[in-house]
């Protein structure tokens, strides 16, 4: 078909004006940057389980982090095949709420007291109503939102730690520990792996990062969920690689032993996951595969 000059205008005086004028005359969307959830929350059983993003940030030289006791090549042979960058990382600090129905429980506080407040009031709550704040371990992005200018964040909740963590950390010389948590520390409850901290959920002893640090087994009406902590910091250097050493774990061949043991136990009986620093909503599977393990980000599953 031939389409002469006659019906050419004939076929333009036919369209919407919108559709005729020149392109250049549509108005133009401002760019927005960057944007990201800042909750996300699922149901457990009778539990709500909600994942907090209490802070994001991008830190260069990922190999002076992770991978530190392999060469450059095979790091950076591992991250191509994973489609991730060798010259930064992106870091995600996820503290998490567990709605009991009888409580409303924290765990872990992340950098600041802004951030978190702000985190707990974008999933709905408030500080306030937080009833107890349960401390994984005592590094600065887990007990930095305890204490703001204002004082005490969470001034109705009672405190829970391991009497381990507790007990090296006030043996150090360390000033988060000094401005954060000691000041709480008559209010903390002290406990062991294995120890009840509410109906349901049971402290799991994962020592290597810190030689107390805890993660929690959640179990609700038949269902359950692992909130991990800094057991495993990174969805491919930490599971696809559970020996790579870690800058941040003290012990490091305990911590990678840990990896083993409870990434192990988490693939073996398909139980989901929360990583403290997982890419946001930081929620997961772990399969094993080959000598290490793989990250499967949670899609729909618990929604159902």
């Amino acid at each position: 078909m031939k389409l002469t000059r006659r019906a050419a205008l004939s076929l333009g005086a036919s369209l919407p004006l919108a559709a005729a004028l020149p392109h250049a005359a549509a108005a133009k969307a401002e760019m927005k940057g960057m944007d990201i959830a800042k909750s996300r929350r699922v149901k457990l059983g009778d539990f709500e389980v909600t994942t907090l993003l209490a802070g994001t940030a991008t830190r260069d030289e990922p190999q002076s982090i992770f991978g530190m006791n392999v060469s450059p090549e095979e790091f950076a042979e591992v991250s191509q095949e994973a489609f991730l960058p060798v010259d930064k990382v992106q870091f995600f600090f996820t503290p998490t709420l567990v709605n009991t129905g009888a409580e409303l429980i924290l765990f872990d506080t992340g950098l600041n007291a802004e951030g978190i407040t702000a985190a707990v009031e974008a999933a709905g709550y408030t500080a306030d109503q937080v009833d107890k704040v349960v401390i994984t371990h005592m590094h600065g992005d887990h007990i930095g939102g305890l204490m703001g200018e204002a004082g005490e964040t969470f001034k109705n909740a009672a405190y829970v730690t391991g009497a381990a963590e507790h007990n090296h950390w006030s043996n150090a010389d360390n000033e988060g520990f000094k401005t954060k948590v000691a000041p709480l520390s008559e209010k903390m409850t002290m406990i062991e792996d294995g120890a009840s901290v509410a109906s349901g959920i049971t402290s799991v002893l994962a020592a290597g990062h810190t030689p107390g640090h805890m993660g929690y087994m959640i179990e609700s009406n038949g269902a359950q969920l692992m909130l991990i902590a800094d057991l495993a910091n990174h969805p491919v250097w930490s599971l696809a690689k559970p020996d790579w050493e870690v800058r941040f774990d003290m012990d490091k061949a305990q911590a990678a032993e840990a990896r083993r043991t409870v990434l192990g136990m988490l693939a073996a009986d398909r139980v989901p996951m929360v990583g403290y620093h997982m890419p946001f909503p930081a929620m997961g599977y772990v399969a094993s595969k080959g000598d290490g393990f793989e990250y499967v980000p949670m899609s729909y599953q618990m929604m159902l």
